[in-house]
């Protein structure tokens, strides 16, 4: 199956050898966002819930550049430093993704992050 890559200045541009995102048919795969501005700087330094903010935001400018939105959002993976963080992380994401529609998703804590950032997030949404 043929693939697209997506690429947006909107969001911050890889710092390794991968997409912001893969559209194949009509499924599209955004890599984990974090909290870093479209320009590559550290956004909410030491507030959890200013970096949930920013990556969510990563992902709906990743998302709109493959002409989607969050509403297509399917399946989201949440990945934190510390889940002692889960409720904070859980409140921003509640104004991204409504309650009745959200995606499915899991939230796991790690060791580490890159950039050491407390909060990584990746989706799959499904187009047309």
């Amino acid at each position: 199956m043929p693939h697209q890559i997506i690429l947006t200045d909107q969001a911050p541009a890889p710092i390794g050898p991968y997409s912001q995102a893969v559209k194949a048919g009509s499924t599209i795969y955004v890599s984990g966002q974090i909290p870093l501005s479209a320009s590559g700087e550290l956004v909410g330094a030491g507030d959890v819930a200013a970096q949930a903010h920013q990556v969510l935001r990563n992902l709906r400018a990743v998302l709109a550049a493959a002409s989607a939105q969050l509403t297509d959002v399917v399946k989201c993976s949440i990945f934190v430093r510390d889940l002692s963080n889960f409720g904070l992380i859980n409140e921003v994401y509640g104004q991204y993704f409504d309650g009745d529609q959200a995606p499915a998703r899991e939230t796991v804590e790690v060791s580490r992050l890159p950039r050491d950032v407390e909060v990584e997030i990746s989706c799959i949404a499904v187009v047309g």
